[in-house]
């Protein structure tokens, strides 16, 4: 899914609550013209029109947005060939019956995605919650597994690499295989800023809202899309393990 393909969704959902609010005001018309006949009752239908007219003006927005960045979107080849290759990636959370956290090259094109897990593999953890991280290819890269307050990262293999950890006092960290402290997250309260530390405190990662380059607008208009940005330093293992925050940040925490 191209980024344009991710705003002609959500113009189409915005279509679908247009379509939808018709509806009780439908009824509440037909209903009052077979029955009632009560002019002051047509003011119920207000709201449902309104909240039609607004939807269907989204969905225009929307969908002119969609045409304006698949127009900016070429065929050349693209710029990375691996989610792993890129220093930053533009995180999009798509908000549905089955929500996913959607990973974006800057160039507009996908990368990579998290998922709910609901493989044949679920059924050997019981009732525990698995998400999986794939690759733009749908491919599977890495399992991470919510067990309490901690989160669980595997590879694509199931071997274990270690965890993300929110501890009692409310710090966010990272451990590894052996159970060893290799950092931690920290961000604010009130707005989009979370930053991934080492052991030695130095920042090897950070996702953060309200900073895009001007040159991504092109494919991504919303100036506020969040930007995940890592070190070129971390190798693919440490990657995946840091990338168990965004389960934390996007499937826990909202």
């Amino acid at each position: 899914m191209k980024i344009h393909e991710y705003y002609h969704n959500t113009a189409r959902l915005s279509l679908n609550d247009s379509i939808l609010a018709l509806f009780p005001a439908i009824l509440i018309v037909v209903g009052n013209l077979s029955f009632f006949h009560n002019k002051e009752i047509m003011l119920l239908t207000i709201p449902f029109l309104f909240y039609s007219l607004i939807s269907f003006q989204v969905y225009l927005f929307r969908l002119n947005q969609s045409f304006s960045i698949e127009r900016n979107i070429t065929s050349s080849r693209e710029l990375y060939q691996t989610l792993f290759e890129a220093r930053h990636l533009l995180v999009v959370f798509l908000n549905t019956q089955f929500p996913r956290v959607l990973l974006y090259f800057p160039d507009g094109h996908l990368a990579g995605e998290l998922k709910k897990y609901c493989g044949k593999r679920i059924t050997l953890f019981n009732r525990i919650k698995i998400y999986a991280l794939y690759n733009d290819a749908d491919e599977i890269l890495a399992f991470y597994k919510i067990k309490g307050k901690k989160i669980e990262a595997f590879n694509e293999k199931n071997s274990f690499l270690g965890y993300f950890e929110k501890t009692k006092k409310g710090k966010k960290e990272l451990q590894d295989a052996t159970g060893k402290f290799i950092g931690a997250i920290e961000g604010s309260a009130f707005y989009m800023d979370e930053r991934i530390y080492d052991n030695g405190a130095n920042q090897v990662g950070r996702l953060r809202r309200g900073w895009m380059p001007l040159e991504w607008s092109s494919f991504f208009p919303e100036p506020n899309t969040p930007v995940l940005t890592f070190s070129e330093q971390l190798s693919e293992k440490e990657k995946l393990l840091r990338m168990s925050f965004l389960i934390n940040e996007y499937f826990i925490e909202r």
